[in-house]
């Protein structure tokens, strides 16, 4: 195989394992805010307890199980995500490496590491 398609995969590869990183991201805005979520429960609770209820009703009535966007909690935008584009992003990459590497991953990689490890050294097998 030459290099240039050998480069070619490992950019398409380096930008899938972005979009993983992305979707951890995403991930953690979904548990963080779903945190915060909790905690105005106890907020609500506090401001109860000291005699504010005007403010605690607020919090209760419009800012608790609010969408994050219009119609979406945090969980339908990861889902969206998901579906819309993190999903067909590894189709495409996955068929790429099947069409021109026979489906190996990380080509780049295993002719560094080829480079680069002292043969016959435990520790530096091949496989």
């Amino acid at each position: 195989m030459d290099d240039t398609t050998v480069e070619a995969l490992g950019k398409l590869s380096s930008a899938l394992e972005t979009t993983d990183r992305a979707r951890g991201h995403l991930h953690s805005f979904h548990q963080l805010t779903g945190k915060a979520d909790f905690e105005l429960d106890e907020a609500v609770a506090l401001f109860r307890k000291a005699g504010h209820d005007a403010i605690a009703d607020r919090i209760q009535q419009d800012l608790i199980g609010r969408n994050v966007i219009p119609g979406h909690w945090t969980f339908q935008i990861l889902e969206e995500y998901d579906d819309t584009y993190w999903s067909f992003f590894r189709t495409v990459e996955s068929a790429a490496r099947d069409e021109l590497a026979d489906g190996r991953r990380h080509l780049y990689e295993n002719a560094l590491k080829e480079r680069r490890r002292t043969h016959g050294k435990p520790g530096h097998e091949a496989r």
